[in-house]
């Protein structure tokens, strides 16, 4: 049965239900039928022995009878005994004829004669307490057994025609309902491989189909989910390792081109450790980003050495921008419920987008609020206007103070939020400063 799909299964059980219940319904017809038939033969002949018992006359203690039966049918039979002499008897077979005299003289009973469909009943005729004779009546029991072998056949027949429309109707109700399901399954097949944007939206669940429908939707939104994940954290990582990647390269290519000194390369191999370390970094904050979001083991951190890193780690681009850092502690330590790296990871793209945009000075605060340490990171530059505000956080997006000289792909705030919020934190915008201001909320240790 496991072999067989749903809808054979199905088909099965139904015609095999209906079988049993065909079964019974015949078996019990036929039943209550045959005790039917049984009934009226023998209401039959008591009948006929009661109208013999009326038509019989006592004399002087005798027994006569008034009025010669009626056996011109077929299936009359009686006889008339005064003690064990017939006064009259019909013309019947010897078998039954027997039978008829072994009755007389005995109790009011019925009889069935072997091998010959017929049943006797014999009635006693008394004179107050005296006996004075028998009468037997015979039926033939043949025309009851054939109506009881035709009904048989008939109701056979019936629950067979019964059986194979039911088969028939049942095949054709679940080709009928299952199809759209498999037509489904097919779609979401398809969908799931080439476009997995497309949905069934039947609107709200109302039957199993509709239910079925809103099921899958639900999983063609979590694989759409899924790969718009992975395709953000594709253009996430590849932006994070390109800066570093290409200063290793173009510093290597520098120093190949002709002889150095050992000094010099010795400085170029310090600029490619320093990259490779970035690398290393970036590489471990995105794995415990993603082993956080698979819900890993937390680490701690110090919260201003996590500062300290993040600055330390954008002091070239700050130098690049002539513009300068500062950072200004609560006073008291704070610990981070995170990676450090993770934490550094999370800061420094909003350090560096303050960088690019700020005029002369940017200042890293650090504070506390409830269970969640707060950074915030302030420029003199344009800052952010209330339609940016969520905007700038879109991979690609770029707000409108750039300029043509302004370097990233604009991935940075980006990845940085995606990672504060894989630690369950946060990154805001806040459009009311005076410069640019961000929120790096992070769950303190």
């Amino acid at each position: 049965m496991s072999r067989l799909g749903i809808r054979r299964r199905l088909l099965l059980a139904v015609v095999a239900a209906v079988a049993v219940a065909l079964v019974g319904l015949v078996a019990g017809f036929n039943l209550i039928l045959a005790r039917t038939l049984d009934r009226d033969a023998r209401n039959l002949v008591r009948t006929r022995a009661v109208a013999q018992l009326s038509s019989l006359r006592t004399d002087a203690g005798r027994l006569t009878v008034a009025e010669a039966p009626d056996d011109r049918a077929a299936d009359a039979y009686v006889w008339v005994f005064a003690g064990t002499r017939a006064l009259e008897h019909p013309r019947a077979a010897p078998a039954i004829d027997g039978a008829a005299r072994s009755l007389a003289g005995g109790p009011a009973r019925f009889f069935d004669v072997p091998a010959s469909d017929t049943r006797l009943y014999a009635a006693p005729v008394s004179a107050g307490r005296r006996r004075l004779g028998t009468v037997v009546v015979g039926v033939s029991l043949a025309p009851y057994e054939e109506t009881r072998k035709l009904a048989l056949l008939a109701s056979l027949v019936f629950g067979g025609v019964v059986l194979v429309l039911v088969a028939v109707a049942s095949r054709w109700l679940l080709d009928a309902s299952l199809r759209p399901v498999a037509r489904m399954t097919r779609q979401a097949a398809e969908w799931s491989e080439r476009d997995v944007e497309q949905r069934f939206a039947l609107g709200p669940p109302h039957d199993e189909l509709t239910e079925l429908a809103a099921t899958l939707d639900k999983l063609l939104e979590r694989l759409a989910a899924g790969l718009r994940h992975e395709r953000r954290f594709s253009a996430e990582l590849s932006h994070e390792l390109r800066t570093p990647l290409a200063r290793m390269l173009a510093e290597s290519e520098l120093a190949l081109r002709r002889d150095r000194e050992p000094y010099e390369y010795r400085q170029a191999l310090e600029l490619v450790h320093g990259n490779a370390g970035q690398l290393a970094r970036t590489v471990d904050a995105l794995v415990a980003a993603a082993r956080y979001e698979a819900g890993g083991v937390r680490t701690s951190a110090d919260a201003h050495a996590v500062a300290d890193g993040a600055v330390r780690a954008c002091s070239g681009l700050a130098a690049e921008c002539h513009v300068e850092i500062e950072i200004a502690g609560s006073g008291r330590p704070l610990r981070l419920g995170l990676d450090a790296d993770l934490a550094e990871r999370i800061l420094q793209p909003i350090i560096e987008n303050a960088c690019r945009y700020g005029s002369r000075r940017i200042q890293v605060s650090i504070g506390r609020e409830n269970a969640t340490v707060v950074y915030s990171v302030e420029d003199d530059g344009p800052g952010v206007t209330p339609d940016e505000q969520e905007r700038i956080f879109e991979p690609g997006v770029r707000g409108r103070a750039q300029t043509d000289g302004d370097a990233g792909a604009g991935l940075g705030l980006s990845l940085a939020r995606r990672l504060a919020r894989s630690a369950d934190g946060d990154i805001v915008a806040d459009p009311t400063a005076s410069g640019g201001r961000f929120l790096i909320q992070l769950p303190s240790g």
